[in-house]
């Protein structure tokens, strides 16, 4: 191809040795300006590579000179940052959470510092606004299992709900009355029909004064005589149209059936006691949380 090479008579420029249809192309030399670029590009990045970590090894990258790493600068910052709250945690450790509300700097810490926690541990489950889903609570209404208030709620957060291994845990136990032949499917079904009956949504008949007689001989014990619950013993509330798993007969049917028994983990071994009391505080925060224990409460009976 060489030797197809010529001189350029309009330009004065080498061409390349080849053509096609007539067409030749010139050999025109690089700028110097993108020359000198391109040089300056490449010493650049020998010497980048010698100051930070750039070659991969099986385990590890290549250190460099500097022993800079972005995890390294990460936990530099996350240092710094800990350090500066560290006085403001020391004193959400130092006060009971049910006196934060009395210092507005602390619960305005408490609440966002639980916010990012929330994030982190608690959306996978409750969903990013807390609202819940089947199986999982609305954190955002006023219908507890266990407890609203500040100390409640820490409680559960701590120990969690029906972690085998911890003996604080939250626990309570419903029967499956169906799987274990403890009621025949007719008895259930009237047994659904007088749950629905006093949480108002089917009018009182004769199936729901028959599953009466069986809800007192079964059921009074975790969900009270009047249906309104037992946090004591984390019986729900049956007479209001909060349900964790679903209000229809289909959905009571399944629970009486085969019960259900839900897991939370216990953040108290995941968690510092800090991280945990921010938790709580967001967690109470969000609307439906009470100033304190409420009284067991004894009303008449829904059913008419």
């Amino acid at each position: 191809m060489a030797e197809n090479k010529r001189i350029d008579e309009a330009t004065g420029t080498s061409t390349v040795g080849h053509e096609w249809d007539g067409i030749e192309e010139l050999d025109t030399p690089m700028p110097r300006w993108w020359l000198w670029t391109l040089y300056a590009t490449i010493v650049w990045g020998l010497v980048y590579v010698t100051l930070y970590p750039a070659w991969p090894l099986v385990s590890r990258a290549t250190a460099g000179v500097f022993g800079w790493t972005s995890r390294g600068q990460l936990d530099t910052e996350l240092a710094q940052r800990q350090a500066e709250l560290a006085p403001l945690h020391a004193a959400i450790a130092r006060t009971p959470i049910e006196r934060l509300p009395g210092d507005p700097r602390l619960l305005q810490a408490s609440i966002e510092g639980g916010r990012s926690a929330f994030r982190i541990h608690c959306t996978q489950c409750h969903g990013s606004g807390a609202a819940g889903s089947p199986g999982y609570p609305n954190l955002n209404d006023d219908d507890w299992l266990w407890g609203g208030d500040l100390s409640a709620i820490e409680f559960t957060i701590t120990h969690g709900i029906r972690n085998p291994d911890h003996r604080e845990t939250r626990t309570s136990q419903m029967p499956a009355f169906g799987r274990d032949q403890m009621l025949q499917p007719a008895e259930i079904d009237d047994l659904v029909a007088f749950v629905r009956t006093i949480s108002h949504q089917q009018p009182a008949g004769t199936a729901a004064r028959r599953g009466a007689v069986l809800y007192t001989a079964n059921c009074t014990a975790c969900h009270g005589p009047d249906g309104r619950g037992d946090r004591r013993v984390g019986g729900p509330n049956l007479t209001d149209p909060i349900w964790l798993y679903g209000g229809d007969a289909a959905s009571i049917r399944a629970t009486i059936f085969n019960s259900r028994q839900g897991v939370m983990p216990r953040w108290g071994n995941r968690l510092d006691p800090v991280q945990v009391r921010m938790l709580a505080t967001y967690v109470h925060s969000l609307g439906g949380g009470e100033t304190g224990p409420r009284p067991v409460e004894t009303a008449a009976s829904n059913l008419r």
